[in-house]
C-alpha cells in the first residue's frame, strides 16, 4: 500500500507543479514526477504480485455500499506492466514535446498525463463497480483529450471524437454485464459478486451468455478487438508518439483486463462454446490487423494495425484458456494462461519501444511515410539498433521476447487433440493456422518497416537531414530494447513468476508440467535425459537458481512422451557463439585478403537515384494483390454536379479508404438506420393539424393499452 500512497502523493504534487513552475521547466518537472510516480507503481506492483496484496476502504456510499480499492494478483500484474511503460515514456517525453512548445500549451499536456495515469491506476485497483466505472470514464475522457492534444489539425479532432464515441459505446455495452452481476449478488463489491458466482450454480444459461457477450464485446472496443477496431488506426497517427506508446502499451490492456476480470474472477465462463467464440474472434482480429499492417506505409498507422493483431493473439490465448478450463483441463488452461499473460507483457514492452522509436524518427525527419525515408541507420545508429530489437521481438524471432509467447500460444492451440468434440478440435486447428499465418505476415511487415526506414538510400530531403535522438529518448529506447532481450532469454523465470496468477485464472495447473528442473532423469524419460545430457542440457544446473532453462510439456499418459520442447536460453547462447565464430572467421579471412569488399552492382549504372530503389509500396504489393479481393482497402466514390434535372456538368471521382469491418458490419447497419430515418422524416411536413392528429392518435393507443393491461 505504501507504493500506492506514494504514487497518489507524487501525482497530485505533479498536477500542482504543472501550473506553478516556469514554462521552460514544465516538461522536465513533469518527466521527473512521472518517473517517480512510475517507480512507485513499479514497487507497488512487485510487492503486491510477489509478496502480499492489500485493500483499502474509501467510503460508504449510502444506498449502494462500500467503495474499495485493492491490489490482488491480477491488478498487480497490470499495474506492473503499466509501470514498465510509464517509466521510459516519462524519460522520452521532454525531448519529444519540445517541438510542440510553440503551438500548444505543455502545461495542459502535463496535467493530462498525470490525470490519465491516476485514472488508469484507479481502474486497475477498483474493487467495486462504482469506482471502476467512474475511473473508466475519467480515463476515457483523458484519453480523448490526449489524442486530440494537437487540436489545430482537423483530422486529429475527428480521430479523437471517433475514439471517444467508440469508448462510450463500449462502456454502455459493458453495463449489460455489470447490471446482471449486481442483481445476482445484491452488491457492487467485487468480492460479493465473486462469492455469489461461487455459490450460485443454478444461474441461467441466458445470464451466463449475456454477461460474457456484453463484457467481451464491450471491453473489446477498448482493446481494439473485432468488430470494434477501426478507431485504433485513426487515433494513433493523431496522438503524440509518447501517448501512442501509452495507448498501445497500457490503455489497450484495460480492455483485456476487463475481459479477464469479469469472465475469470467475477463470473467465470462455464461453457466451452463461450471460450471457442473468443478464440475465433481473437484469431480473426489478429489476421485482419496484420493484413492491414502489411499493406500500410505510414509508420504509426502500421504499428496501430499491429497492436490490433497483438490484441487478437492475446484474445486467442484467452479463448483457449477459457475453453480448456470449462472442459476441466486445468494443466492446458494454465499453459494457455501463461501464454496470454506473457503476450500481454511482451506487447506492452516492444510496442512501446516501437512507438517511441516512431516519435524519435518524427522529431528527426518530420515524416513518417516509409516511402519518403530510408538510409537512417547511418544518421541514427542508436535508434536503428534499438528498433531492430523491437522489430525482431514483434516478429517473434529469437532471442527476443515475442518468440516464446507466440510459440506457447501455438503449442496450446495444438493441444486441442485432447478435446472430446470434433468441432472443437476443428475450431482450434483453424485458429492455429490463422495464428501461424499471422506470425509469418508479421515478420514480412516488420522486415519492410526496418528495411525501408533504416537501410538503402535516403529518398527525401527529410531523411537527408535526419539526426540522432537525444540522450533521454536513447535511454528510454535502450531500456525497452534491453527488456525485450531479457524477457526473451529468461522465459522460464518469467513463466515461473507468472505461474501463481495463471493458476488462479486456470483454476489449476502447475509449473512442473511445463518447466522441469533442468534435464534431470527424475523429471524426464531416461532416454531423453541421456540424449540431451551430453549436449550440455544441464549446463548451469548447480549455478543458476530456480527452474530449468527449457519449456518441455510431457503427455500425462503413462508413456510420458514429450509433446513439445524449446529452450530460448540455450538458443541465445548458441546464437551468440555462432555469431562470434562468424565474426572471427570473416576477420581472419579479411586479414589474409581472401575477402575483398566491392561496390554493389547496380544494373550497370554508377549509382541508382533514390527514387529508383525498392519502396515500401513495392515491398507490400504482393500482399495487396493476394488479399485485395478480401480486404478491398480502397473504394472509388463518384460525385456528380447537376445544372438541370437531366444534365450534369462535372463528375469527380475519388478513392476513399474502406476498412473491412466498417464495410461488412457498421456501414450496412448505418444504411438500415438511415433508411428508417428517411421514412420517419416524411412525417415532418409542417402541417399543424396533422401534428395534432399524431398526438391524438398516440393518446388513443396509450389509453387502449392501459385498459387492456390494467384489470
Amino acid at each position: 500500500m505504501i507504493g500506492f500512497l506514494v504514487f497518489v502523493a507524487v501525482s497530485l504534487v505533479a498536477v500542482i507543479l504543472a501550473f506553478t513552475v516556469p514554462d521552460h521547466w514544465v516538461t522536465r518537472v513533469s518527466s521527473l514526477m512521472g518517473s517517480l510516480a512510475a517507480a512507485s507503481l513499479l514497487y507497488s506492483g512487485i510487492v503486491s504480485f510477489f509478496i502480499h496484496s492489500w485493500s483499502l476502504n474509501l467510503w460508504q456510499l449510502r444506498g449502494w455500499g462500500l467503495l474499495v480499492v485493492g491490489e490482488p494478483h491480477l491488478s498487480a500484474f497490470f499495474i506492473l506492466v503499466s509501470a514498465l511503460v510509464f517509466l521510459p515514456v516519462s524519460w522520452f517525453s521532454p525531448a519529444y514535446l519540445r517541438r510542440l512548445h510553440s503551438h500548444y500549451d505543455l502545461r495542459y499536456f502535463a496535467l493530462l498525463y498525470h490525470v490519465l495515469m491516476m485514472a488508469i491506476v484507479m481502474t486497475f485497483l477498483a474493487q467495486d463497480v462504482i469506482t471502476f466505472l467512474l475511473s473508466w470514464e475519467i480515463m476515457s475522457v483523458a484519453s480523448y483529450l490526449a489524442v486530440n492534444f494537437e487540436h489545430l489539425q482537423d483530422s486529429h479532432t475527428q480521430a479523437g471524437y471517433m475514439m471517444l464515441g467508440a469508448s462510450e459505446a463500449g462502456f454502455l455495452l459493458t453495463l449489460g454485464a455489470w447490471l446482471p452481476l449486481i442483481a445476482a449478488s445484491h452488491s457492487i463489491d467485487f468480492s460479493a459478486i465473486q462469492a455469489a458466482s461461487a455459490h450460485d450454480h443454478s444461474a441461467s444459461l441466458a445470464m451466463g451468455w449475456a454477461v460474457m457477450l456484453c463484457s467481451f464485446f464491450g471491453f473489446g472496443v477498448k482493446a481494439g478487438l473485432f468488430p470494434s477496431m477501426s478507431w485504433l488506426p485513426r487515433a494513433h497517427p493523431a496522438a503524440p508518439a509518447n501517448f501512442s506508446a501509452i495507448l498501445s502499451g497500457v490503455i489497450l490492456n484495460l480492455g483485456i483486463y476487463g475481459i479477464i476480470e469479469v469472465n475469470t474472477v467475477l463470473w467465470p465462463i462455464r461453457y466451452p462454446a463461450q471460450g471457442l467464440l473468443i478464440l475465433v474472434i481473437g484469431s480473426m482480429t489478429a489476421l485482419i490487423g496484420i493484413l492491414y499492417a502489411s499493406t500500410e506505409n505510414h509508420l504509426k498507422r502500421m504499428l496501430a494495425h499491429s497492436s490490433i493483431e497483438n490484441m487478437g493473439l492475446i484474445a486467442t490465448a484467452l479463448g483457449a484458456m477459457f475453453t480448456f478450463r470449462a472442459a476441466h483441463l486445468p494443466e492446458l488452461a494454465w499453459i494457455a494462461g501463461i501464454a496470454a499473460l506473457y503476450q500481454i507483457l511482451n506487447h506492452s514492452v516492444y510496442k512501446s519501444l516501437l512507438f517511441l522509436g516512431a516519435g524519435a524518427i518524427d522529431v528527426s525527419t518530420g515524416d513518417l511515410e516509409m516511402d519518403h525515408l530510408g538510409g537512417l541507420a547511418r544518421l541514427m545508429p542508436w535508434t536503428s539498433v534499438f528498433l531492430l530489437a523491437g522489430v525482431m521481438a514483434i516478429s517473434a524471432l529469437p532471442p527476443f521476447n515475442g518468440f516464446i509467447s507466440e510459440w506457447l500460444i501455438i503449442q496450446s492451440l495444438l493441444r486441442s487433440v485432447v478435446l472430446k468434440s470434433t468441432i472443437d478440435q476443428v475450431i482450434f486447428a483453424f485458429s492455429g493456422v490463422i495464428v501461424a499465418l499471422t506470425a509469418g505476415l508479421a515478420a514480412t511487415a516488420f522486415i519492410k518497416l526496418y528495411g525501408m526506414i533504416f537501410l538503402g538510400q535516403r529518398r527525401s530531403a527529410a531523411a537527408e537531414n535526419a539526426h540522432e535522438a537525444g540522450s533521454g529518448p536513447r535511454w528510454a529506447l535502450g531500456i525497452l530494447a534491453l527488456g525485450c532481450l531479457i524477457l526473451g532469454v529468461t522465459p522460464t523465470y518469467v513463466a515461473t513468476g507468472l505461474s501463481p496468477l495463471a493458476v488462479e485464472l486456470a483454476k489449476g495447473g502447475t509449473g512442473s508440467g511445463l518447466i522441469p528442473t533442468f534435464f534431470s532423469p527424475q523429471h524426464l524419460p531416461r532416454s531423453l535425459a541421456q540424449t540431451f545430457g551430453p549436449l550440455g542440457a544441464e549446463l548451469g544446473r548447480h549455478i543458476l537458481p530456480g527452474p530449468g532453462l527449457a519449456f518441455l510439456y510431457q503427455s500425462p499418459m503413462p508413456s510420458q512422451n514429450v509433446v513439445f520442447a524449446s529452450s530460448p536460453s540455450y538458443l541465445a547462447i548458441a546464437m551468440a557463439l555462432l555469431l562470434g565464430l562468424l565474426y572471427l572467421s570473416v576477420h581472419v579471412l579479411r586479414r589474409r585478403r581472401q575477402v575483398v569488399r566491392h561496390e554493389p552492382w547496380q544494373g550497370g549504372v554508377k549509382q541508382l537515384p533514390a527514387d529508383a530503389h525498392y519502396t515500401a509500396t513495392g515491398f507490400s504489393n504482393p500482399i495487396v494483390v493476394i488479399f485485395r479481393a478480401i480486404l478491398r482497402p480502397y473504394q472509388p466514390v463518384e460525385h456528380e454536379q447537376f445544372s438541370a434535372s437531366h444534365f450534369h456538368t462535372a463528375v469527380r471521382r475519388e478513392v476513399r479508404e474502406s476498412y473491412v469491418v466498417d464495410r461488412l458490419v457498421f456501414l450496412p447497419v448505418a444504411a438500415v438506420v438511415q433508411s428508417i430515418a428517411q421514412v420517419l422524416a416524411r412525417i415532418h411536413h409542417g402541417k399543424i393539424n396533422v401534428y395534432i392528429a399524431y398526438a391524438l392518435f398516440t393518446l388513443l393507443i396509450v389509453l387502449a393499452l392501459s385498459l387492456w393491461i390494467l384489470p
